[in-house]
């Protein structure tokens, strides 16, 4: 029940990306899920290198950042970026969103919120820096909320499609069957979660993201949780390729200075 439920999780929520992204059969990535517990490697690298310590990276200028974790994470894990992000003179927010493992139009209203609340108290654009599933949910507030955000960062994000490990299936379709379970309780529509969902996050991550808002992807050709074709832009110039693991890139020191970099460079 669980294999058969992820498979459709899967299916549908590859139909939330862009109508012109998706392309052919859907099928689970063959990716070495192995790797991922090498992220070690990613965080040990971090500490040793002089950009953890915000040594030969443009520093900032007090702009505010919001970073947003990826599936089944929380803002606990991004504490390294968020502090690091402090460091180097930029004005870090927390995305408050909760566990990422729930529906992606409650999410994205928990991160408006944030927005807001960072928006009034800096009174300048934001910049959104999200994780895997973290970076749709950003994708969809700048969509939603163009005059408030400046910038999106990707950081391994399957925004073209959605092709993944079939372990995280598994993962995904025992949260949606969760989601679905409440909204049954609550009389709310079954499409809820689903290809066929109208909620704004579904409306909103099926446009492109406005011109006045800044893209950059991060990616990883070593990436054990997705298939890393999915997580690039059509335009070359807007991609970045590290070394590194999946889960890593929240601690990665290439990301951190590139990172640096892209947020430097949208003043």
């Amino acid at each position: 029940m669980v294999r058969y439920r992820s498979w459709t999780y899967v299916r549908e929520i590859t139909q939330l990306s862009t109508a012109r992204t998706v392309r052919g059969d859907f099928t689970p990535a063959a990716v070495p899920i192995w790797r991922e517990v090498l992220f070690g490697i990613d965080w040990v690298a971090l500490h040793a290198s002089p950009v953890y310590y915000g040594i030969g990276v443009p520093r900032g200028d007090g702009a505010p950042v919001i970073v947003i974790p990826g599936f089944l994470g929380s803002d606990d894990y991004l504490r390294e970026m968020y502090y690091w992000l402090r460091r180097i003179g930029y004005t870090p927010y927390y995305s408050r969103i909760g566990r990422n493992a729930e529906c992606p139009d409650v999410l994205t209203n928990r991160l408006l919120s944030t927005m807001d609340r960072a928006y009034s108290e800096t009174g300048r654009p934001l910049h959104l820096i999200g994780h895997s599933l973290g970076g749709l949910v950003a994708r969809s507030a700048a969509i939603r909320r163009p005059e408030q955000v400046a910038q999106v960062i990707s950081l391994a994000t399957p925004f073209r499609d959605i092709r993944v490990h079939p372990i995280v299936l598994a993962a995904a379709g025992f949260v949606r069957g969760r989601i679905l379970d409440r909204k049954r309780e609550q009389k709310v529509e079954q499409e809820c979660y689903t290809g066929s969902c109208t909620c704004d996050f579904a409306t909103s991550i099926q446009k492109d993201v406005p011109d006045s808002v800044s893209r950059a992807a991060i990616y990883t050709e070593t990436d054990g949780v997705i298939d890393w074709r999915s997580c690039v832009e059509e335009e070359q110039e807007l991609n970045t390729k590290v070394t590194g693991t999946h889960t890593g890139l929240a601690f990665n020191p290439q990301v951190y200075r590139r990172i640096a970099k892209l947020l430097a460079a949208s003043r």
